[in-house]
């Protein structure tokens, strides 16, 4: 039996293994944000997408949120409607939860419509690889009055480019319309259940 056993081990395919998933630093993200954003591709994006998992995404977002949360507090004292500590803590909240929201949503409708082999966190990975550099860079671009309108469009329309190939990459949907539509989807299902989250987190901080 442990004869067998042993052979049985020995002769699966190495393709059917699963690959060891690496433990990313912050730094190894880094690298691979310049790589994908310098060299857009669902190639690209697989070169890295089991180099990290869950955590190492949601730790590169926060990273995001801290960003876009010190920036929004410094210049709340500019806005009347909002308050400095309001500010910052939804911002650090509100960022890792429609992150989470959205690859959620990616996973679940490229799996169940569309078949997708892909796990949530090489979904949540890919996307954070983006996310994080484009997120960071808007809204430090964004502070500046006479651009903010036209980074906001800019980063928006990167952030579908760059998405649609995270889709293809991580879900494997080599189809280019399964690629869209899942996209398409889950931004719909993301302004739903992201609308109605960010209204429960933002509410009771408004005015105070």
């Amino acid at each position: 039996m442990v004869v067998r056993n042993a052979w049985a081990a020995w002769t699966v395919p190495w393709s059917m293994t699963t690959p060891t998933r690496l433990q990313a630093s912050l730094s190894d993200m880094f690298g691979q944000s310049m790589a994908v954003l310098t060299r857009p591709s669902p190639a690209t994006f697989e070169l890295f997408e089991r180099r990290g998992g869950t955590r190492q995404a949601l730790t590169y977002v926060l990273l995001a949120a801290v960003v876009s949360a010190v920036i929004a507090a410094l210049f709340a004292p500019f806005h009347r409607e909002v308050t400095v500590i309001g500010q910052f803590i939804t911002r650090l909240i509100l960022i890792p939860v429609q992150f989470a929201v959205f690859t959620g949503a990616v996973y679940l409708i490229g799996r169940t419509l569309f078949r997708g082999t892909g796990t949530f966190p090489e979904v949540a990975y890919t996307f954070a690889l983006f996310f994080v550099p484009l997120s960071i860079l808007g809204t430090l671009l964004g502070i500046i009055p006479v651009l903010g309108w036209l980074v906001g469009i800019v980063i928006a329309a990167l952030m579908i480019f760059f998405g649609y190939l995270a889709v293809q990459s991580s879900m494997n949907l080599r189809d280019s319309v399964s690629g869209a539509v899942t996209l398409v989807l889950s931004a719909v299902l993301y302004w739903v259940v992201g609308g109605f989250l960010t209204a429960l987190i933002v509410l009771p901080f408004l005015n105070r």
